[in-house]
């Protein structure tokens, strides 16, 4: 849905986001794969009706895998919820995750299925976290941060490999071919295709193909990643346009050399060639604002505004006090096309502030988005993961809010 564009206001005042009093979602005692934490959702509409779905990342304690003596396995799955009321209240289905992890341990069956099907290796072997769900092609899609293999308590311990099979421990990930998303148990991005009628009606086995990764490890750890809901004329021809946050933006080109984790753009003309070299990077914006002074991360799918532009949610991350916190940018195209940033808030306008958004098992502060949808009212509804642990809703009028972004340049003066 295109978002009109605002008109010139003299001066536009800050706008006013909503927020639920409680969490729509949390983690459910009893169920083993929701147990410690239900996050970070992403969100897509239905069409034909007024139904929202959702598509939420969990873990909990696995005590059914066998670590080898290393931390419990704390393993990510995807949940699935809806809602008929505008995003207030949210049907979940905890009978069942709706997209997990195979967790096998055999390098030689770290394999998936692919929907041109072939084989290829499975990324997401050990966890699926962080969907984002946008259109593309006339298609629905899912991106997903993945491990080769699960982490543990990381909250306690933060080592990727500690629930790591003991061949991949000692460094036999090369004859299997899985490279450094074996030896490091790197993230790894890959691109789902989503049936929205077999996810809607719960028969999950139908409702995702795999389709490719889109970073690759060899670089490595890579997130925050997805597309653009459109193929975008840049140099001339249509092209696949692909934001992600590398730890090391270095390692896509001398170019970026001492930059923190920022955002860059990749472009591609097919999807299977953005992991690769034929895949131009460039850099869309870098931190330079104090609360997203260790990072910066693209949120969700950018917003069509109309005349070539788009609404970018982002989000920064400060310190291990102030934690993660949520921006917006307006980008538009470049000279070759490719896009730009034209206006960015300088200012965090969502973060934690309600008791349950701080509360948690983690120290560090988090309001994290990962899906927005512009509805008949001209409301932003955006879903969100708070404390690393639940779910929240929050609205805010769109019009007063792109109108707001672009009172500050490219800069955020």
């Amino acid at each position: 849905m295109n978002i009109s564009a605002s008109p010139a206001h003299t001066n536009p005042q800050p706008p006013h986001f909503r927020y639920l009093d409680h969490p729509v979602l949390t983690p459910q005692a009893g169920v083993p794969w929701a147990d410690s934490m239900v996050l970070n959702p992403a969100i897509i509409d239905d069409p034909r009706s007024n139904r929202i779905h959702m598509i939420f990342r969990t873990s909990g304690p696995w005590t059914w895998m066998d670590a080898g003596g290393q931390s419990l396995p704390y393993p990510y799955f995807l949940g699935y919820a809806c809602s008929d009321d505008e995003g207030v209240t949210w049907q979940a289905d905890f009978s069942r995750y709706c997209l997990g992890p195979a967790l096998e341990k055999e390098p030689g069956k770290i394999r998936i299925l692919a929907r041109d099907g072939s084989q290829k290796i499975n990324y997401a072997n050990g966890g699926i976290e962080d969907p984002r769900l946008f259109r593309l092609d006339g298609k629905v899609y899912l991106t997903t941060a993945n491990r080769m293999f699960p982490p543990g308590a990381y909250w306690v311990h933060d080592e990727p490999m500690q629930c790591a099979p003991a061949w991949a421990r000692n460094g036999g990930a090369n004859p299997a071919g899985l490279g450094r998303a074996a030896s490091e148990n790197l993230t790894v991005s890959t691109l789902w295709e989503v049936d929205l009628d077999a996810l809607a009606r719960r028969d999950y086995e139908k409702a995702f193909a795999y389709v490719t990764h889109l970073t690759d490890p060899e670089r490595g750890d890579n997130r925050d990643v997805f597309l653009f809901p459109e193929k975008l004329v840049i140099d001339g021809r249509p092209q696949y346009a692909c934001l992600h946050r590398p730890p090391r933006p270095e390692t896509f080109g001398a170019e970026f050399r001492g930059l923190p984790p920022s955002i860059l753009l990749a472009t591609a003309g097919c999807l299977e060639d953005l992991p690769t070299d034929r895949a131009r990077h460039r850099l869309l914006a870098r931190p330079q604002f104090e609360w997203e002074g260790d990072r910066i991360g693209a949120s969700w799918a950018p917003l069509p505004l109309g005349g070539g532009e788009w609404l970018l949610p982002c989000h920064g991350k400060q310190d291990a006090k102030v934690g993660y916190t949520q921006s917006f940018m307006i980008l538009r195209p470049g000279a070759d096309g490719c896009p730009v940033v034209v206006h960015r808030c300088p200012a965090r306008l969502m973060y934690a502030q309600q008791p349950w958004e701080l509360a948690g098992r983690f120290p560090t502060p988090c309001l994290f988005t990962c899906g927005g949808l512009v509805r008949k009212s001209g409301d932003l509804l955006m879903t969100y993961g708070a404390a690393d642990t639940k779910t929240g809703v929050a609205w805010v009028n769109c019009e007063q809010l792109v109108a707001y972004v672009r009172k500050f340049d490219k800069d955020g003066k």
